[in-house]
């Protein structure tokens, strides 16, 4: 027999339910995921500001100084640095060559570097090795490539190609780096030489991200491969152009060792580039300048950010309209 024992709690009431705790609201931004994520980049963007305003302000500042590099005092001239630069022929001759260096590269870069990556993309014996090959030029820096190829396009007739050609067809020398369209056309090879391969793994990468249903599709329609290329690889790699074309304006407006250690900047003006024409006034020149290549260096800037911007929009309007 058992004895059962009432509850205290037999009839009573339930207990009201106390208040339910919940975060404050600036709690549940903070641990947010993107809040987080913003907050551990802060760090990295006040330096980045800092490191790139301060400079920037200090070059706009001097800009319009006499400054010469050593002297402390110095004097307001207005807009006179920027004016003597429009009377330079070594200026106007390197922005001209800058123009057409990167304009050149981007071009050709881009059309070679397209279909090669079609073609690496295909199953072959040796491909890996190819690959490798193809994307060596892009390892030793320009300042190595320039120098080794001023060997091989000499101007003499003990220049690799020049000895080569005499020997195979009796031509005299070819002045190739003597002369002022052949030794534009020389960096600019150099130039495309050494990227094409790069280029052509990154759009590689994105090659290989295609689904492979996309063309079969287009081979069940009857599409040729002619076609399939243009209706199918080339939208889709799109976005790799943007970033391809972008990578090679910025490198090519940028360029300073390649022609540098190739020819000199020379003949004459002929293959100056605006980086090197800061560098001679701000530094390594006869008279220092600092005053006219700090006018430079702030020109410049404006026309890459202009540049850039207008490359960005255009890009990305056709990226929108080919997929």
């Amino acid at each position: 027999m058992s004895l059962s024992v009432p509850s205290i709690y037999e009839g009573a009431s339930p207990l009201p339910a106390g208040p339910r705790w919940r975060p404050h609201p600036r709690a549940r931004a903070f641990r947010s995921e993107g809040v987080r994520t913003r907050l551990f980049l802060l760090p990295v963007v006040l330096i980045a500001l800092v490191l790139f305003l301060y400079p920037v302000g200090r070059d706009l500042y001097l800009s319009f100084t006499n400054f010469s590099g050593y002297s402390a005092k110095t004097n307001f001239v207005g807009f006179a640095n920027y004016r003597a630069l429009l009377s330079q022929t070594a200026v106007s001759t390197g922005l001209a060559f800058t123009v057409m260096y990167a304009v050149a590269t981007t071009v050709v870069v881009t059309v070679l570097a397209i279909p090669l990556a079609v073609v690496l993309n295909r199953r072959f014996v040796g491909r890996n090795l190819v690959r490798a090959a193809l994307f060596f030029p892009a390892i030793p820096s320009l300042a190595i490539l320039g120098l080794v190829w001023a060997y091989i396009l000499a101007p003499i007739s003990s220049g690799a190609i020049n000895s080569l050609i005499g020997h195979l067809f009796g031509v005299g020398p070819v002045p190739w780096l003597s002369n002022d369209l052949l030794a534009r056309l020389s960096v600019i090879f150099v130039g495309v030489w050494s990227q094409v391969g790069w280029h052509s793994i990154l759009y590689l990468a994105y090659l290989q991200s295609i689904p492979a249903d996309y063309y079969d599709a287009g081979q069940v329609d009857g599409a040729s491969s002619w076609q399939r290329f243009f209706y199918i690889t080339v939208p889709q790699l799109a976005p790799a152009m943007t970033v391809s074309c972008i990578l090679l304006i910025t490198s090519g407006l940028n360029v300073y060792a390649l022609p540098l250690s190739l020819t000199l900047g020379g003949p004459g003006y002929a293959t100056y580039t605006v980086t090197q024409n800061i560098i001679q006034l701000g530094v390594n020149g006869d008279s220092i300048q600092y005053g006219q290549a700090s006018a430079l260096a702030v020109l410049f800037l404006l026309m890459v950010v202009t540049v850039l911007l207008v490359q960005v929009f255009l890009m990305r309007r056709r990226e929108a309209r080919l997929r």
